[in-house]
């Protein structure tokens, strides 16, 4: 795929339109991509929505690839900025050898910024299916490669290594792996498969309320599920009580 065109013209100099302009395509074209998928969604459809001419999004795009990549690195931008700021502090944690205490908040943090990125900044219906579809596999692999680089390895590399220093296990050990995707995955469910989850809860929409009540519930999910990990680690290590002759325990030299 190729690289999508950059602005032109900069701010500074006076062509803040241009900018605008841009943003208001790549907003468009998320939604209609959301909707329709990359094959679906029309060069002209998307220009229509933007509100400008044909023409503009090869100006500033080349061509619907270039439209589709520019969305995707602006989401990207967009998730940094959400889990960012948890992901550094994790990495910040494990460097620094936390207690367990620490690694579980680490992790907790985590899954708070997963919540905010699904349930406020992209609670759009276009956003979400954009992102639903993406990782279904079915649209353009650049996107992919994108978020994978940007966002979710470091994403995963981080909670993998708190679950496994956690819980006593090594990094690429299956149980740690399908620990991590497990815990993260009871946020998702209702972040991709919303319209079911929504049904069967008896909810119109996910307000900040709801969202609140939804990440909370599954903070204590996690971090109750960490802590008997933790226990486990503990428990795997310490040895067990020498005993007498008669079954008592021996006391300590």
């Amino acid at each position: 795929m190729s690289t999508a065109k950059k602005l032109r013209r900069s701010p500074e100099g006076g062509y803040a339109r241009g900018d605008e302009t841009r943003h208001r395509i790549i907003e468009a074209a998320i939604e209609l991509f959301g909707e329709h998928g990359f094959e679906g969604a029309s060069t002209r459809d998307i220009a229509a929505r933007a509100g400008v001419n044909a023409p503009a999004l090869q100006y500033y795009f080349e061509n619907k690839e270039g439209v589709y990549r520019a969305c995707v690195e602006m989401l990207a931008d967009d998730a940094w900025e959400t889990f960012g700021p948890a992901i550094e502090h994790a990495q910040e944690a494990l460097r620094e050898n936390a207690d367990t205490p620490a690694l579980i908040d680490a992790f907790i943090g985590i899954q708070t910024a997963i919540a905010h990125g699904a349930f406020v900044k992209a609670s759009k219906p276009g956003r979400r299916m954009f992102f639903a579809r993406e990782q279904a596999g079915h649209e353009p692999q650049s996107a992919m490669q994108i978020f994978g680089c940007r966002i979710r390895q470091p994403l995963n590399d981080v909670s993998v290594a708190l679950v496994a220093r956690i819980s006593g296990r090594a990094v690429d050990d299956p149980v740690i792996l399908i620990r991590t995707f497990s815990l993260h995955g009871q946020l998702v469910i209702f972040h991709l498969a919303h319209p079911s989850k929504l049904s069967m809860l008896g909810w119109k929409s996910i307000d900040a309320e709801k969202a609140a009540l939804l990440t909370a519930t599954v903070r204590d999910q996690s971090r109750t599920l960490l802590e008997h990990w933790s226990r486990e680690r503990d428990e795997a290590h310490t040895p067990p009580a020498q005993t007498t002759s008669k079954g008592k325990p021996r006391k300590q030299q």
